[in-house]
């Protein structure tokens, strides 16, 4: 086994993975299925390790994966070094990859963006999951940054602390008046709660700090940022919202607070590739900056 990784057979395993097959990913680099076949095998031999799983997508091993995201690192690099030349393609854009959760997306992340200098010639390739898993996108290689709820770096990864998101249990007027009464605790582990998916457990948390189990049975699922507000405001369930977005309802009538000495607290991190990228680093400031100014 050789510690050399040919370019061409990386630059191939990230087609394979990218394009889902060996046929596509011939297709897209223009060689036949079988020369992708080989290099891949030839990659493997020289790894010593499995890297593809051979399934319909193929889908990278936990071995692959590492391969994968030197792959990435190594375009990124090559793209930076051709525009610090200045012989970047005609046309082309330097391309920003970021997992990002779907609150922090609807409320301050959008705005950091616009204040990248020179933000018209980068491209923002933007990955929604939530903030307990877009660090896997990272681990993955699928994306070059990530904000996430995870303090410990991702394998070739750098971290940053953004701040802390603050959530508000609310509900609407009327249904706290009609689903609401008697102690607090009680009441809402027995009413509809809207969630944003199966995954969201922050109403549950809420609800374990007050002593109980948990959120009750019905679960409006609203897997938006802005259509779960809307749906709490609208009276489907109580639910735990995001401050920023808490404080204009709350302020007009269309929310109340129902535990306002009792808010819950998701921090936030910027986790992104250890490269000497001119591009990642900007973004990396002006996301810093700019949590710095939303978050607490």
């Amino acid at each position: 086994m050789t510690t050399e990784l040919p370019l061409d057979q990386v630059r191939t395993l990230l087609a394979v993975v990218d394009e889902g097959t060996f046929d596509a990913a011939a297709a897209a680099l223009h060689v036949t299925p079988s020369a992708v076949s080989q290099r891949v095998k030839a990659l493997e031999q020289r790894t010593g390790r499995v890297l593809l799983v051979r399934t319909k997508p193929v889908r990278p091993t936990e071995s692959g994966e590492v391969v994968v995201r030197f792959a990435r690192q190594l375009a990124r690099l090559e793209r930076d070094a051709l525009a610090a030349l200045g012989l970047p393609g005609e046309g082309e854009v330097t391309r920003v990859s970021v997992a990002v959760n779907a609150d922090s997306l609807a409320t301050w992340f959008l705005g950091a963006l616009r204040r990248v200098p020179g933000q018209e010639r980068l491209c923002f390739e933007l990955r929604r999951e939530d903030e307990t898993r877009t660090a896997e996108l990272l681990r993955e290689g699928l994306v070059m940054a990530a904000v996430t709820s995870s303090p410990e770096a991702v394998a070739g990864c750098s971290v940053r602390t953004l701040g802390r998101m603050r959530y508000l249990a609310a509900a609407a007027p009327d249904f706290v008046e009609r689903r609401l009464g008697g102690a607090l605790p009680d009441a809402l582990a027995h009413a509809p709660v809207v969630t944003f998916d199966r995954s969201d457990d922050i109403q549950d948390g809420f609800l374990r700090g007050l002593g109980r189990a948990g959120a009750g049975r019905t679960r409006h699922t609203v897997p938006t940022s802005e259509g779960f507000v809307e749906a709490v405001a609208l009276g489907l369930g109580w639910g735990m919202v995001p401050e920023a977005q808490a404080d204009p309802l709350l302020r007009s009538g269309r929310l109340v607070a129902l535990a306002p000495d009792r808010p819950v607290d998701i921090p936030l991190y910027w986790q992104q590739w250890k490269l000497d990228s001119p591009a990642l680093a900007a973004v990396a400031d002006v996301v810093t900056a700019a949590a710095s100014e939303a978050l607490r």
